[in-house]
C-alpha cells in the first residue's frame, strides 16, 4: 500500500509541477509588465526607510560523506532562501508559513528578543522538500543583535515526519531524535554548528555513533547572491524536486553497495522517541568525552542551557507525526 501511494504521489507531483511550470512564463510576464511600477515604488520606499530586504538568496552546495561501513560521498548544488519572518514576503503561499514556526513562536521557544530568520528551500510549482530548515534567533543587545540560538527543523523522506529542536550555533550535541535514513540506525548523536548568515553561510552536522564512530558528515556551504534582478519563482524552479531525486538516487546507490537496510524504528521500538529524549537529557546533564576502541568517537561539552521547571537542563524538542499512509 505504501509503495502504491509513493508511486501515485510521484505521478501526481510530476503532473502538477509540469502544469504549474508551463504557467511560470505567464506569471513572469504579468509581474514584469503589470507589477513593475508597483515594485519600483515599493523599492524606493524601502530605500527611503533604509530597510533590509525581506529575503536573501543563497547558492552553494550540499556535501555528504559516509565513511563506514562503506565509503560513499556525493555533492549537489543547492539554492536556499533566508527569510525575515517578521516581514515575511507575500510571494510565498500561506500554506508554507502555516507549516512552519512564526517569528513570535521561535522567540518564545528560544527566549530571545531579536529578529528571526528562516533558512529554507521555498516550495516550487506545488512541491516542497526540505530535509533541513534552520531558524536563526537573535538577541537584542542595546542597538545591536547577536545570534544566540538556532532551531533545526529536520524532515525525513518519504515519511514526512519532522522533529524540531533548539541548538547552540557555536557547537552543540543532540541525541539523534529522528529516523532520517533507512540506512542508519537510531544510535548516536548529531554534532551541529552553524555560522552567522552573511555573505557566506555554513552548516555542519556529523553523526557520532557508539560503534561506527564519527562516520557521517553533512555540510552546506553557500554564498549570498544579488537578488535585485532575480525572480524567486524562477530561481527556485524545481529545486525541491532535485533534492528529492538526489535522496532517492543516493538511497539506491547505498542499497547497491549492500549497506544494511534499517527498518523504521516505529515497527521494532515504538518508544524510540522517549529513548531519544532520555539520551538527550543525559547529554545535557552529564557532558563528557567518550571514545570507542578505535578512538573514533569524541563528544564535546556543548549543550543548550535551557532549564526545565524541575531545575534540570532540558532541550525543547517536538515531533510531527507522519501523514497517511506512512502513519
Amino acid at each position: 500500500m505504501e509503495g502504491l501511494y509513493l508511486l501515485c504521489s510521484i505521478i501526481t507531483t510530476t503532473v502538477t509541477s509540469i502544469a504549474l511550470s508551463l504557467l511560470l512564463p505567464l506569471q513572469y510576464l504579468y509581474n514584469f509588465f503589470l507589477l513593475r511600477s508597483i515594485s519600483r515604488k515599493k523599492q524606493v520606499e524601502e530605500e527611503d526607510h533604509q530597510q533590509e530586504p525581506v529575503i536573501f538568496l543563497y547558492e552553494g552546495s550540499v556535501w555528504h560523506e559516509r565513511r563506514r561501513p562503506v565509503h560513499h560521498s556525493f555533492r549537489y548544488s543547492a539554492r536556499y532562501a533566508l527569510l525575515d519572518l517578521d516581514r515575511a514576503p507575500n510571494s510565498l503561499p500561506s500554506s508554507f508559513f502555516s507549516n512552519h514556526l512564526s517569528a513570535h513562536e521561535a522567540r518564545e521557544i528560544t527566549s530571545t528578543t531579536g529578529t528571526v530568520f528562516l533558512l529554507t528551500i521555498p516550495p516550487s510549482v506545488g512541491y516542497e522538500q526540505n530535509p533541513l530548515s534552520v531558524y536563526y534567533c537573535y538577541e537584542l543587545e542595546g542597538s545591536a543583535t547577536r545570534l544566540t540560538k538556532c532551531i533545526a527543523e529536520v524532515t525525513n523522506t518519504p515519511w514526512g515526519e519532522r522533529v524540531s529542536f533548539v541548538f547552540n550555533p557555536d557547537s552543540d550535541l543532540v541525541a539523534k531524535p529522528l529516523h532520517v535514513s533507512p540506512f542508519m540506525d537510531m544510535l548516536g548523536n548529531w554534532s551541529m554548528r552553524a555560522n552567522v548568515p552573511g555573505d557566506n553561510l555554513f552548516i555542519a552536522i556529523s553523526v557520532q555513533h557508539p560503534k561506527l564512530g564519527d562516520y557521517f558528515t553533512a555540510t552546506l556551504n553557500a554564498k549570498r547572491i544579488s537578488s535585485g534582478a532575480l525572480n524567486p519563482a524562477l530561481f527556485f524552479w524545481l529545486m525541491p524536486h532535485k533534492v528529492a531525486l538526489w535522496i532517492y538516487w543516493q538511497a539506491l546507490k547505498l542499497w547497491w553497495k549492500n549497506v544494511r537496510f534499517v527498518q523504521h524504528p516505529r515497527y521494532m521500538n515504538p518508544t524510540y522517541r522517549d529513548e531519544a529524549s532520555m539520551r538527550n537529557r543525559k547529554l545535557q546533564c552529564c557532558p563528557m568525552v567518550v571514545q570507542d576502541e578505535n578512538n573514533h568517537l569524541k563528544f564535546d561539552e556543548s549543550y543548550s542551557p535551557l532549564v526545565g521547571e524541575n531545575g534540570s537542563r532540558d532541550r525543547w524538542c517536538v515531533w510531527r507525526d507522519a501523514q497517511w499512509p506512512w502513519a
